[in-house]
């Protein structure tokens, strides 16, 4: 898919939206209809992602790729989400992991914290919050917590000021 066509309005886009271009996604999840329009909305909102339907082929794939972050699903067949998390975290790899699942107890969102999950969120879910929920980790994963960069008052003075001494 030609990167520049997810853009279809990069001038209403967020700055964070028009750099996740290299954000690359592990989405895991078997139920096909799900995993589509996961996968539609990453891709729309400008994430690279890479779709797992099992958890054996989700371990190979964090074995052999980088990711920004892992969606990932708990009912998943040959090997769990909870099992593959687990992996994860005991191979010290700490990509952020947000749990999608039906399983909604909350000894269930509970047990997937503890194992090692950032964010969990229950289906039925909306895509908005799931996006919003990615770029949030991904904020604070790379030390963000807002979109944008601000540079305190004192050094945005001190260069208008250098940049008026030299003329």
């Amino acid at each position: 898919m030609n990167r520049y066509a997810v853009l279809h309005d990069a001038a209403s886009q967020t700055h964070f939206e028009r750099n996740t271009f290299f954000m690359r996604v592990l989405l895991v999840e078997d139920d096909d209809l799900i995993g589509y329009g996961v996968e539609a909305g990453l891709r729309q909102a400008g994430f690279t992602v890479d779709w797992a339907r099992d958890g054996h082929h989700a371990s190979l794939a964090l074995e052999t790729t980088a990711y920004s972050l892992v969606v990932l699903d708990l009912g998943l067949p040959n090997v769990s989400g909870m099992q593959v998390l687990k992996q994860l975290r005991a191979a010290g790899t700490d990509v952020p992991v947000l749990i999608l699942t039906a399983k909604s107890t909350v000894a269930d969102r509970v047990g997937g914290l503890e194992a090692g999950a950032d964010d969990y969120l229950t289906k039925p879910f909306d895509l908005t919050e799931l996006i919003a929920r990615c770029r949030a980790l991904l904020r604070r994963s790379q030390g963000r917590s807002v979109e944008l960069i601000r540079y305190p008052q004192s050094h945005r003075q001190s260069g208008c000021a250098q940049r008026r001494r030299r003329r």
